[in-house]
């Protein structure tokens, strides 16, 4: 946990513990930085940079507040990822939940209210904002299947396994990502490029 910086609170960025391929995890205990669960939490961090990115190159109303909102349960996310097993409860933070996930899916039911079906593949692009969304859609596809092999290594170590919720939250996240870069172009009377085998 503590060589993503963005989860760094009152702390000095460098802390000298990590030289030698070892990070520490929330709750005790300390992991190599290669170790599945250090590289889930890691690119639950790269996926909400991209979404900053994003964010500064604009997107369209009233979405930028939305996303705002989705960064902070992805810092909630990966502080749970990047705690030891069995000491989530330490966290102190209302965390990750089937509600989380049903908000994405009102947000997606209310953009393909205004979107033409999808009938066949399209490209990623479109607008800067369909390619920036698009980046961290495919970010977002990444974390979600190093969330599966975690817990698919921690099942065969009968160690606890993280819990459904987050995986499900990833799974409509990128789901959320793809009809907002689709709605991006809506707004911007730009057409979904469709893929041509």
């Amino acid at each position: 946990m503590r060589d993503a910086p963005a989860y760094r609170t009152g702390m000095k960025i460098y802390t000298k513990t990590g030289d030698h391929g070892k990070t520490g995890l929330f709750g005790g205990g300390r992991v190599d930085k290669d170790d599945a669960q250090v590289s889930v939490y890691g690119t639950i961090d790269e996926l909400n940079a991209t979404l900053g990115i994003a964010l500064a190159l604009g997107l369209p109303t009233p979405y930028p507040s939305f996303i705002q909102e989705v960064q902070s349960q992805l810092f909630v996310l990966g502080a749970e990822l990047a705690t030891s097993p069995g000491q989530e409860a330490k966290l102190k933070l209302p965390l990750i939940s089937a509600a989380h996930a049903m908000r994405l899916e009102q947000r997606i039911d209310e953009m393909e209210a205004v979107l033409t079906p999808l009938k066949q593949f399209i490209l990623p692009g479109g607008c800067q904002a369909a390619g920036n969304l698009h980046l961290a859609r495919t970010v977002c596809r990444r974390a979600e299947r190093e969330f599966v092999s975690l817990q698919k290594l921690r099942r065969e170590a009968l160690l606890a396994v993280p819990r459904a919720e987050l995986g499900v939250y990833l799974n409509r996240l990128s789901d959320f990502l793809f009809v907002l870069a689709r709605y991006s172009n809506h707004t911007q009377n730009i057409s979904d490029v469709p893929w041509q085998p």
